[in-house]
C-alpha cells in the first residue's frame, strides 16, 4: 500500500512512519513543511514533501503521483493557549489545510483516511472523563478547527464514501516532540527550560489535571485504525488511563533530570482544568495499551532530549491580537 502521513517530521507522524518501515512491506510517503517538526526526525525510507498544505495544486500532484491508499492526517499547529491570538493562522493551517488534504482523498479515491483531532474538542463542559459520545464544546479556536475537520469528514463519507476514523489523542510526548516552541508541549517545555537552567513555568496552582501517554503506545493503536474494518465511522479517545496534576507530572520530571530547579508560577491560562478520557473505546477497537508509564516515559525522553542540539526557540515575531494576551507572552 502506499501511505501518505502529514506532519512526519514530527512526534506522532515520525513514530508511525518508523513503525511501518520497520514492521511492513508498504510504501510511506511523507509531508511536512518543516514549521514545527525537524528533517532528522524523518526515516531515510520516507518519500518525503516540503512543503504545507495549503498549496492545493502541491498536495494534489502528490496524490495523484503516488496512488495514495491511506492517509493518516497529523499535520497542525497545536498551540491551543495561543489559538485565540493567532486566530488565522490556526483556521489556515488546522482546517483549510485539512480540507485540501480531504478534497485531494476524494477526488483519487482513498482507502481510509485517519484524522489526529484532539481532546480539545470537549472543551471545559462535562467532567472528566470524557467519552465519546459527548457533544464537542470547545473553547478556543485550536477546537473550534479541530472539531470543524471532523464534521466535514462525516460529511465526506456520507456523501463521497471517504471511509474515515478519528482519533483524539491526548498529551502524547516522547522521542521527536518539538522541545524548542515556548506555546506547545508541556512537557517539552519543561525539558528545554531545565536543559537551559531555566525554573520549568506553571501556569496557574499546578492543580490542573492530564493524562500523559508516551508516544510509543499510540503506534499499533494508530495502525490498526487503518485496517479494521470496525474503525470505519468511528470517533476513538486515544491516550493514557492516569491522571496527574501539572504539579505532579513537573516533580517527576524534577525527579527524572535530578535538577535542583525549582518550578516558577505564572499567571492562569483560559484552559479546561481538568481534562482526560475515556479509554475503553480504545482497547476494543484499536488494541490500546498503556506499557509506559511517566516516569519511565520521562527518562526516556530526556536521554533523548540531552543528545539534541541546542536549537534556537520558536517565538512568534507578532501575534494577530494582542488584546487580552497574557503578561508571559507579551513582547
Amino acid at each position: 500500500m502506499k501511505i501518505l502521513i502529514t506532519g512526519v517530521a514530527g512526534l506522532l507522524g515520525s513514530r508511525l512512519a518508523d513503525w511501518i518501515i520497520e514492521n511492513t512491506d508498504n510504501e510511506v510517503i511523507g509531508i511536512d513543511d518543516l514549521s514545527g517538526g525537524y528533517l532528522n526526525n524523518v526515516n531515510p525510507k520516507v518519500k518525503f514533501h516540503n512543503f504545507n498544505l495549503l498549496d492545493y495544486e502541491k498536495v494534489d500532484s502528490v496524490f495523484e503521483e503516488s496512488n495514495i491508499d491511506i492517509v493518516y492526517h497529523f499535520a497542525a499547529y497545536a498551540a491551543e493557549g495561543l489559538s485565540p491570538f493567532i486566530r488565522r493562522y490556526n483556521y489556515e493551517n488546522n482546517l483549510l489545510a485539512s480540507i485540501n488534504l480531504i478534497n485531494s482523498s476524494i477526488k483519487n479515491g482513498v482507502d481510509r483516511f485517519v484524522f489526529a483531532s484532539s481532546m480539545s474538542v470537549y472543551g471545559n463542559k462535562y467532567q472528566p472523563p470524557f467519552g465519546e459520545d459527548l457533544q464537542q464544546a470547545p473553547i478556543d479556536p485550536y477546537g473550534v478547527a479541530k472539531f470543524s475537520v471532523e464534521q466535514d469528514l462525516k460529511i465526506a463519507y456520507e456523501q463521497h464514501g471517504l471511509k474515515y476514523t478519528i482519533i483524539r489523542p491526548h498529551n502524547f510526548y516522547g522521542i521527536n516532540q518539538n522541545i524548542w516552541d515556548k506555546y506547545r508541549n508541556v512537557l517539552g517545555i519543561w525539558m528545554y527550560q531545565i536543559l537551559n537552567n531555566q525554573q520549568p513555568t506553571i501556569f496557574g496552582d499546578g492543580e490542573q489535571t492530564r493524562a500523559f501517554s508516551y508516544v510509543d503506545d499510540s503506534i499499533i493503536p494508530f495502525w490498526n485504525a487503518s485496517q479494521r474494518d470496525e474503525c470505519i465511522g468511528e470517533t476513538i479517545n486515544l491516550g493514557g488511563i492516569k491522571e496527574n496534576s501539572i504539579n505532579e507530572a513537573c516533580n517527576i520530571l524534577i525527579k527524572v533530570t535530578g535538577t535542583d530547579l525549582k518550578p516558577l508560577y505564572l499567571e492562569q491560562r483560559h484552559e479546561t482544568k481538568h481534562a482526560y478520557s475515556t479509554w475503553g473505546k480504545s482497547v476494543e477497537l484499536l488494541g490500546f495499551e498503556h506499557n509506559i508509564d511517566l516516569e519511565e516515559g520521562l527518562t526516556k525522553m530526556w536521554e533523548w532530549a540531552k543528545k539534541q542540539p541546542n536549537r534556537n526557540r520558536f517565538v512568534w515575531p507578532e501575534y494577530e491580537l494582542e488584546k487580552g494576551i497574557y503578561e508571559f507572552w507579551k513582547k
